[in-house]
C-alpha cells in the first residue's frame, strides 16, 4: 500500500506540472472505487485552477480554487493505486479508472484493486471532510516529538507497532516504515506502548522521522504496484534492515530476523537488537 513517503513523492512529482494549471475536465470510467466517484466530476472541475497540491496522511489534496467558489479533490491510492502523467489522447489500459484533464497533460489514476478513493469537498475547509477529520498527527511535523509520543501512549496497553500504524494517533506510518523505525530505535514491536520510557520514545520519534525522510529521498518503496508519476519505481525497500528479510541476518548483529503476526500484519524484527 502506498504510505506517507509514496504519497509525498507523488505530490512532489506532480507540483512542477500541475500547480497553477487549469483543469479542462475529467473522464470517469468507473462509478466507484472504495467510495462512489461524483457523477458530475467533469463539470465540477472544468475551468478550475489547481492552486496548491498538499498531503494529509496518505491523502493527496488538490486545491481547486477552494477559496473562490471551487473545492478540493482528495485522492487516496488504496492498496494498489498510482498516478501517472500521460500525454492527452493516450489510450487507457484496463485499470485506468479516472483521468483529470489539463491542457498539456492528463493525470491518470490507475487502481487494479479499486481500494483507492477520489472525493470532492466543496469550499475551503477541507480539514472538516469526514475522511480527514479524525486523522492523527503528521510524523514529519514539528509537533511530532518523542515527548508528544510518550504522552499520547501512556494509557495505551497495546503493542507499539500496531499503535504506530493507527492513523488516529499518527498518520502515514505503514507496515514497512513501522518495522524499520522500530529497528533503528532498538525498540521491540512487542513492547506495550505504556511501557516505553520517555528517552526511548525520543529515539523512536527521531527514527520515524529519519526513516520516512530516507524513503522520500529514495523515491518511496515499490513493493507492489506503486510507481512515480513518470513511471519510475521507488527503491527504499532495497535498503530495509528487517522488513521482508525473515531468516536473513540482522545487519547490526547477524542474528536471524524474526517474522511474526501482529494485528493481522507481518512484523519483522531482530530479537537481539530490539528490546
Amino acid at each position: 500500500m502506498p504510505e506517507l513517503p509514496e504519497v509525498e513523492v507523488s505530490r512532489q512529482g506532480l507540483l512542477p506540472y500541475l500547480s497553477e494549471q487549469y483543469l479542462v475536465g475529467a473522464v470517469v470510467r468507473t462509478p466507484r472505487l472504495r467510495h462512489a466517484i461524483p457523477p458530475d466530476l467533469d463539470t465540477r472541475l472544468a475551468g478550475l485552477r489547481v492552486d496548491a497540491i498538499l498531503r494529509r496522511g496518505k491523502y493527496l489534496l488538490l486545491d481547486c480554487q477552494s477559496t473562490r467558489g471551487g473545492g478540493w479533490l482528495l485522492l487516496h491510492l488504496g492498496m494498489s493505486g498510482s498516478l501517472r502523467l500521460v500525454p492527452p489522447g493516450t489510450p487507457p489500459q484496463k485499470h485506468d479508472h479516472v483521468d483529470l484533464l489539463f491542457a498539456r497533460t492528463v493525470l491518470r489514476l490507475r487502481d487494479p484493486r479499486r481500494f483507492g478513493a477520489l472525493l470532492w469537498h466543496e469550499g475551503a475547509d477541507v480539514d472538516r471532510h469526514p475522511a480527514l477529520v479524525d486523522l492523527g498527527i503528521e510524523p514529519l511535523s514539528d509537533a511530532f516529538t518523542g515527548d508528544w509520543l510518550y504522552a499520547a501512549t501512556q494509557r495505551r496497553r497495546v503493542a507499539i507497532k500496531p499503535l504506530l500504524m493507527d492513523s488516529r494517533l499518527v498518520v502515514g506510518i505503514g507496515n514497512i516504515y513501522a518495522a524499520e523505525s522500530l529497528h533503528r530505535a532498538g525498540v521491540s514491536p512487542l513492547r506495550r506502548g505504556d511501557r516505553i520510557s520517555r528517552l526511548r520514545y525520543r529515539l523512536l520519534a527521531d527514527a520515524i522521522r529519519s526513516t520516512l525522510a530516507a524513503s522520500i529521498a529514495a523515491g518511496g518503496s515499490s513493493v507492489r504496484d506503486y510507481v512515480h508519476s513518470d513511471g519510475g519505481a521507488g527503491c527504499f525497500q532495497l535498503s530495509c534492515a528487517v522488513y521482508g528479510r525473515a531468516g536473513e541476518p540482522c545487519p547490526d548483529c547477524s542474528r536471524p530476523v524474526r517474522a511474526i503476526r501482529q494485528a493481522g500484519r507481518s512484523t519483522f524484527y531482530c530479537p537481539r537488537c530490539q528490546r
